[in-house]
């Protein structure tokens, strides 16, 4: 079946564009990142839809794509909205995927609302309440990526040079050469974070007070972590970490991709999600 748009109102008077794509087998939520939105996915839906009758949905994040920044007198939490898209649709149970910040609220709502989720797959992920205060490894800029990180966040830069560090640092990865992904899916993200930067969201809008690092061995639904090698180098421990505490087998190092795989090599990223619903189907 085509893809159906749909505006999902919110209790506080918000609204959350949602692209789904029904079909009669399970439901997967893919849940996009910081630096991106619904639109991130399209390849990776395309490619599952391909061989699986799967009940596919995208939404954007307040703030993000076509979904407007939240009131500012809003205490909205992205959990709550995640669960109003599920009610939306009927969705009982489905298996989310997050990428970056969507991997945060996959493992948010895998905490608070256990039985709403079948299964997590994350790529990237960052989790909320992460710090290096309980590690035996503190959170340091690599070489590679604090200047990228200081242009991308720089208030005097134009729109323009923001994107292009925020897009060597993310999409080709701050030891890449810049310009390493071209094509569509630069444009994409160039499109996403332009959105992103005029909507002009606060960034800790909506994340609720979940202090999931601490409680990470308390997911108990099956989850599979995974991240492209070419990610930050700074925050390669971290996600190292999180699938240890998750405690269900070593992360998944993905080869040639920096933190959107899903964009860049959306195929990958599809073969991910087909394994975790293999497991599930035995």
């Amino acid at each position: 079946m085509d893809a159906q748009q749909i505006t999902i109102p919110t209790p506080d008077g918000g609204s959350l564009a949602t692209t789904r794509r029904p079909g009669g087998g399970p439901a997967v939520v893919l849940l996009h990142a910081g630096v991106a939105d619904r639109r991130a996915w399209e390849g990776v839906a395309l490619d599952l839809r391909a061989d699986h009758d799967l009940d596919l949905v995208a939404y954007d994040r307040r703030g993000f794509g076509d979904s407007p920044a939240a009131a500012p007198d809003s205490t909205f939490t992205h959990v709550d909205d995640l669960i109003t898209v599920l009610d939306a649709l009927d969705i009982r149970e489905a298996v989310l995927v997050g990428n970056s910040r969507g991997g945060a609220l996959a493992f948010d709502t895998a905490l608070l609302h256990p039985e709403r989720v079948s299964r997590v797959v994350v790529i990237g992920s960052a989790v909320s309440g992460m710090t290096d205060d309980d590690t035996p490894f503190d959170w340091q800029p690599d070489a590679a990526s604090e200047p990228l990180i200081a242009a991308s966040d720089d208030p005097e830069a134009s729109v323009d040079d923001r994107i292009d560090a925020l897009a060597h640092l993310w999409l080709d990865g701050p030891t890449a050469p810049a310009e390493r992904v071209a094509g569509s899916a630069r444009d994409l993200f160039g499109a996403m974070n332009r959105r992103i930067i005029e909507l002009g969201a606060p960034g800790g809008a909506g994340g609720g007070d979940v202090d999931a690092w601490s409680r990470l061995g308390e997911v108990t639904v099956p989850v599979l972590c995974a991240w492209g090698d070419l990610d930050l180098p700074c925050d390669l421990p971290f996600l190292v970490e999180t699938a240890r505490r998750v405690g269900q087998g070593p992360g998944r190092v993905l080869p040639g991709v920096a933190h959107l795989p899903g964009l860049e090599r959306p195929e990958l990223v599809a073969g991910l999600i087909r394994e975790v619903l293999e497991r599930q189907a035995r």
